[in-house]
């Protein structure tokens, strides 16, 4: 594609040339702001480029990849998915509630003795029965999204919206069960902190945690579902254009609820992922989440106007949106101008991604 480029750059006249640097300067503005950003940065505080900073980005970008790589199929096909954060949020309730620490004094559910009592034993089997059950938990939430959507032709925007808001009545009302009487849950048994932020390399000075290694796999098999299967070509037949995928036999309905069951699984696991890393989980759990995905989705260039995106690009798109974040601190900015700045970051991506496609149309 660059070679391409540049042969056609060398046939152009010098008015022609000056245009087309101004719309590549123009399309990647938000790229070249990062970098200065993270010059900026380097100089003010070389240790922003230190090993245990860039560690700790990859884990911050990890769950919120996951979310991420979820939200970007309803953005595929035109929508959002305003809900995704309180789901992460509920899912990560129920999977600190069911693996707490045997001996916690303050355990959700008292009766619930189904982790071994010696913190040597392994619990892999109840670590992946928490985290289907919170995958099917994500999973009919996000087929409730779907099926609204499609069924009734309501936009994504207004059926998350709602299912946002039912989903934190849900979670208020999860973390009133057993003793828990709306307190944090804390007290997460140390085996399902070790599997999900534990070092790779074990007993070794260099720190790596599990979480990175999970979100690549879990990228990996995102990546396989959307380019080599029917279901991925499918999505972005009618990301691209309903009316042409229906007119070609493919069934927008079931294409469509889908993509919204596939996300909310991915919430789930997200959540699952969360629950560990934050170590003591409310149904405030996840807040906002959403809005960083979606703008991770748009500065990786997964276009709202349908039928464009790549999972290399949502990947940059999150590791950049925590590198600002990052900078931001490292530069003792405060909490209120990070939000303002966040808020700029989205609304900056979204011209850009429109500037693109009426430059294409």
């Amino acid at each position: 594609m660059v070679k391409q480029e540049m042969e056609m750059y060398k046939t152009l006249s010098a008015e022609d040339k000056k245009r087309f640097i101004t719309d590549k300067l123009l399309d990647n503005a938000l790229y070249i702001l990062v970098a200065v950003l993270i010059i900026c940065v380097v100089i003010y505080n070389p240790r922003f480029i230190s090993g245990s900073s860039i560690i700790n980005i990859l884990t911050l970008s990890s769950t919120r990849l996951v979310m991420a790589l979820g939200i970007a199929g309803a953005v595929v096909l035109t929508g959002t998915d305003l809900s995704a954060g309180r789901m992460l949020g509920l899912t990560a309730c129920i999977s600190a509630s069911l693996l707490q620490a045997p001996n916690y004094a303050a355990k959700m559910y008292q009766s619930l003795t189904w982790l071994p009592q010696d913190p040597n034993s392994a619990i892999i089997g109840q670590l992946v029965c928490v985290m289907i059950l919170v995958m099917l938990v994500g999973a009919v939430i996000g087929f409730f999204n779907g099926f609204m959507a499609a069924k009734f032709m309501l936009h994504p925007f207004i059926v998350t919206l709602g299912t946002q808001l039912i989903v934190y009545g849900l979670s208020l009302i999860y973390a009133t069960w057993g003793s828990n009487a709306g307190a944090p849950i804390g007290g997460i048994d140390q085996r399902y902190t070790n599997f999900v932020i534990g070092n790779v390399f074990g007993g070794s000075s260099f720190y790596f945690p599990w979480i990175i290694i999970y979100a690549a796999i879990i990228s990996f098999v995102i990546w396989i579902i959307w380019n080599k299967t029917v279901f991925g070509k499918n999505m972005f037949a009618v990301g691209c254009n309903s009316e042409a995928a229906k007119v070609s036999g493919v069934s927008v309905f079931w294409t469509t609820i889908l993509v919204f069951t596939l996300a909310g699984a991915m919430y789930g696991l997200s959540g699952f992922l969360e629950s560990a890393r934050v170590g003591s989980n409310t149904a405030a759990t996840g807040n906002g989440y959403e809005l960083d995905a979606i703008a991770a989705c748009v500065i990786g260039g997964v276009s709202f106007t349908g039928g464009v995106g790549k999972v290399q690009g949502v990947i940059i798109g999150v590791i950049l949106l925590q590198i600002i974040n990052a900078a931001l601190i490292f530069l003792n900015v405060p909490g209120s101008i990070t939000y303002i700045v966040r808020g700029a970051i989205i609304l900056v991506a979204c011209a850009i991604d429109m500037r693109k496609y009426l430059t294409k149309k």
